[in-house]
């Protein structure tokens, strides 16, 4: 079997990926493995026959280039929106780093480990490949790769136990902003006792709640912006439910009957934003009354349903529900597009263009004080290109966002072969320590170091900065900058702020990590 193995790299890649998706659906307590099951997987198989990890090294920086890139595309905008009140978090992960950069130091010299052992295995608990890098050429010996590929594993392990435990958990996190998800949208006809004009109620004035139908004198049609509202209309109001019931209480009372049924003159869809001439363009570009008579209410993005705000930017394969007259529905449909095969295609062009940007701005190297030098490499630079394009969104007739299906499936293929090609070159290093005397010391720093290091910034953002659960755990994700840790918080809750988070310490984390290389090695 060995041999049919080495004669065939991909026969071994995908065997490690199919028996880790079996490994990783296994529950350990409350723990299971996801995604990081093809990495333990190919340790144990690079560790029988250590010569099947030959040319992985190319799978494993394609999957974590392709990886990190969706992830900053997905969340490069909240990111920037939102960057001033991430300040208070980014500072909490460089104290975390010097935490745990200090760990090293003082737990190294009392187990006697060589200081380039205890330096690898400070970059591998914290999984930061690009301070390995800068580690190699300090030390100008093997043993920080060898260190690395020990701690390595030990640092999922520990971030994937604490962030399934953190993510699930529910606390105040007053100063988080909200999760969109699992949010859902009400919808109610408004029976209108006390008149008014839309532009003077304050929830339709700051975009909490869209008007959709208008049921005046027995006949049903789409209302339009700025109108009168008359006492004995019937009006649907469409947002969060505790913005539609006070709307409800401003105008009138709730109506038995829910006039958006009648379907006689106007007509209720939803329809795929699949014209790529619309992707990145806000929803009041589009000037949908105004052309069509027709009024969006919702949009449906992935597992989150939005309100269509007027400032709402549309991505490739966005879901909007319209109301509009039966006779203009063709026009509506014809500018949409409304191809679910068109909008599931991936922009091969944006893909490509946006990749060679990451690799290269990777290879940019940065000088240190001291002579030493650093580059990002092919985690950070995608990351970090990813994170600008997915704010800009498109560049003239190039549109970076990519469909949401095409996102997730390119994430979770870039993940499997990270992690199954990382097995496969990591395996016999490990092995190798394993089997030596210095291997409990080198595991007793391994865990100190990587779980030290995440509670000190739990306890921050539970506590100083009073964040949410799920933002936590991605902050954490993102200091550890590992994909299976991500994987495995996204998989036990769907919630956006993960996201971001992640994006938000990944690569600010590595090069806190890599500045903190040398200071480990001088002291």
């Amino acid at each position: 079997m060995i041999d049919v193995l080495e004669g065939s790299p991909l026969l071994t890649l995908f065997l490690v990926v199919a028996t880790g998706a079996v490994l990783g659906a296994i529950p350990f307590g409350r723990v299971r493995f996801g995604a990081a099951g093809a990495l333990f997987t190919g340790l144990a198989l690079s560790a029988a026959a250590p010569h099947l990890g030959a040319g992985m090294d190319f799978v494993q920086s394609l999957g974590l280039a392709l990886f990190v890139y969706t992830v900053g595309i997905s969340a490069g905008a909240a990111f920037f929106s939102t960057l001033n009140r991430q300040l208070p978090l980014l500072l909490a992960a460089t104290a975390s780093t010097v935490i745990a950069a200090i760990a090293t130091i003082v737990l190294g010299h009392t187990l006697g480990l060589a200081r380039d052992l205890s330096l690898g295995l400070f970059t591998g608990a914290l999984t930061a490949a690009p301070a390995l890098d800068a580690a190699d050429r300090l030390t100008s010996t093997s043993a920080p790769s060898v260190g690395y590929a020990f701690g390595y594993p030990i640092g999922v392990i520990v971030g994937i136990v604490l962030v399934s435990t953190v993510v699930t958990r529910n606390w105040p996190g007053r100063k988080d902003t909200p999760a969109l998800a699992g949010t859902s949208l009400d919808s109610a006809t408004v029976h209108v006792l006390r008149p008014a004009n839309l532009r003077d109620i304050p929830q339709w004035q700051e975009q909490q709640v869209r008007f959709s139908y208008l049921r005046r004198a027995g006949t049903v049609r789409v209302i339009v912006p700025g109108e009168d509202l008359l006492v004995g209309d019937e009006v649907v109001a469409v947002g969060m439910p505790d913005a539609v019931e006070a709307v409800t209480e401003e105008l009138g009372e709730r109506s038995a009957r829910h006039i958006a049924h009648d379907r006689s003159l106007v007509e209720f869809t939803r329809l795929t934003v699949s014209n790529p001439d619309l992707a990145s363009r806000s929803i009041a570009e589009l000037n949908l009354p105004v052309r069509f008579g027709a009024v969006p209410t919702r949009v449906r993005r992935g597992d989150l349903e939005l309100l269509a705000r007027d400032d709402l930017v549309l991505e490739p394969g966005d879901r909007m529900a319209v109301a509009v007259d039966r006779s203009k529905l063709e026009a509506v449909h014809a500018l949409l597009g409304d191809s679910d095969r068109k909008a599931s295609e991936l922009d091969v062009l944006s893909l490509g263009l946006g990749l060679v940007l990451g690799f290269a701005l990777g290879l940019v190297t940065v000088p240190m004080p001291g002579g030493g030098s650093f580059s990002l490499g092919p985690a950070a630079g995608p990351l970090l290109v990813g994170m600008v394009l997915g704010a800009l969104r498109r560049t003239g007739p190039v549109v970076w966002a990519l469909p949401g299906s095409a996102n997730i499936t390119l994430r979770q293929l870039g993940l499997l072969l990270f992690l199954a090609g990382l097995g496969l070159t990591a395996g016999p290093d490990v092995a190798s320590v394993l089997s030596s005397p210095t291997a409990w010391r080198a595991a007793v720093l391994s865990v100190v170091v990587a779980a030290l290091s995440c509670v000190a910034l739990l306890l921050a953002g539970r506590w100083a900065l009073d964040l949410s659960a799920p933002r936590v755990a991605g902050a954490m994700a993102g200091f550890l900058g590992q994909p299976a840790v991500l994987d495995a918080a996204n998989s036990k809750r769907a919630d956006e702020r993960i996201e971001t988070a992640y994006a938000t310490l990944f690569a600010f984390s590595i090069v806190v990590k890599i500045v903190l290389v040398p200071v480990i090695w001088n002291l």
